[in-house]
């Protein structure tokens, strides 16, 4: 059988959705609105806590670093499917392969890490919420955002390049509509023990070791709140924690479903659906879940659009606005 080192390869080729040809416009469609509803959510999300001195707290610097995630994942990959799939190429070049692999790692370890970080970000606000501002401060939280990305871009380098110096044996068409790292592993013919190994200790360090510190945070966050006697108090104590669990089960269960199930279960349709959700579903309703839920996010929403309409009055009307007193 021909062997090639995969740097030896100069394109691959996706095979996509094309089992399912009925649905593949449909699955086309809806690729595009979540990815253009990802973007604008958090842009919106970023520019919001940006611009509103309000929401410049821990809680909002880890959020902004969170959409910055999910912006650079979505779009390492859901962009060139989309332009593949109304060209018909379904073509990559080796170094966009290598790109799309390393980014996609890299965002998805980071998010692992980062959302384990704001698990501990909510249990000191709600167990110490006097030390909070002194164990929380401003240094400590660019700590923890610059360890959380040097954490998941390292351990995604790794990987990547433990696998692109495999032997690949003369198959260059990927069973995915992207690289994502599992597919590319089946198209290597040599033994695979040592990736697959140095994968395994890093899915067990970056997906169940935040999981554990997640859940031991909402312990002790759990186990504060019931001891709240006022009923607003601890209604609003569920608001704030609230969104970051619906995150962390969305997030950590497509995870756990790709990557540490087990070896005897490889359905590849299955993969790319659960990737699509993993890849697509999730980043689009991260904004949407914490908006929706955090009253603060939404009086800031209301603030900024009020703002700019103003202006906008004071430019194209501003003898209505003398008239009306707003000015």
């Amino acid at each position: 059988m021909f062997r090639a080192n995969l740097t030896s390869v100069t394109m691959f080729f996706f095979l996509g959705f094309s089992h399912y040809p009925k649905v593949e416009i449909i699955i086309f469609v809806l690729c595009l609105l979540m990815y253009l509803i990802t973007l604008l959510g958090n842009m919106i999300l970023i520019s919001i806590t940006i611009l509103d001195s309000h929401l410049h707290t821990p809680m909002y610097f880890f959020l902004s670093n969170l959409s910055c995630l999910d912006i650079w994942y979505t779009s390492s990959a859901f962009p060139p499917m989309l332009i593949n799939f109304v060209s018909g190429e379904n073509t990559i070049s080796f170094l966009g392969c290598a790109a799309q692999m390393y980014f996609s790692l890299a965002m998805g370890s980071t998010e692992c890490v980062l959302l384990s970080m704001m698990a501990y970000d909510r249990y000191v606000a709600i167990c110490n919420p006097l030390r909070y501002p002194i164990i929380i401060n401003k240094r400590v939280c660019v700590r923890i955002a610059a360890g959380s990305w040097v954490t998941g871009c390292f351990t995604a380098l790794v990987e990547t390049v433990s696998v692109l110096q495999l032997s690949l044996c003369g198959n260059s068409v990927i069973n995915h509509f992207a690289c994502e790292i599992l597919a590319v592993l089946k198209l290597v013919c040599v033994d695979t023990s040592k990736v697959q190994l140095i994968m395994l200790v890093f899915t067990i360090l970056l997906v169940p070791m935040p999981m554990l510190l997640i859940c031991i945070s909402y312990a002790f966050i759990l186990s504060n709140i019931l001891r709240i006697s006022s009923v607003d108090g601890r209604s609003k104590a569920f608001s704030t924690c609230a969104a970051h669990l619906s995150v962390v089960v969305l997030f950590y269960g497509t995870a756990l479903s790709m990557y540490l199930k087990p070896s005897a279960i490889d359905s590849k349709e299955i993969d790319k659906f659960i990737a699509l959700v993993y890849g697509a579903l999730t980043p689009m309703l991260n904004p949407i879940i914490y908006s929706l839920r955090n009253k603060e996010v939404k009086a800031a929403v209301k603030k900024l659009l009020s703002k700019h309409i103003h202006l906008y009055n004071l430019q194209h009307y501003p003898e209505n606005c003398k008239i009306g007193g707003i000015n």
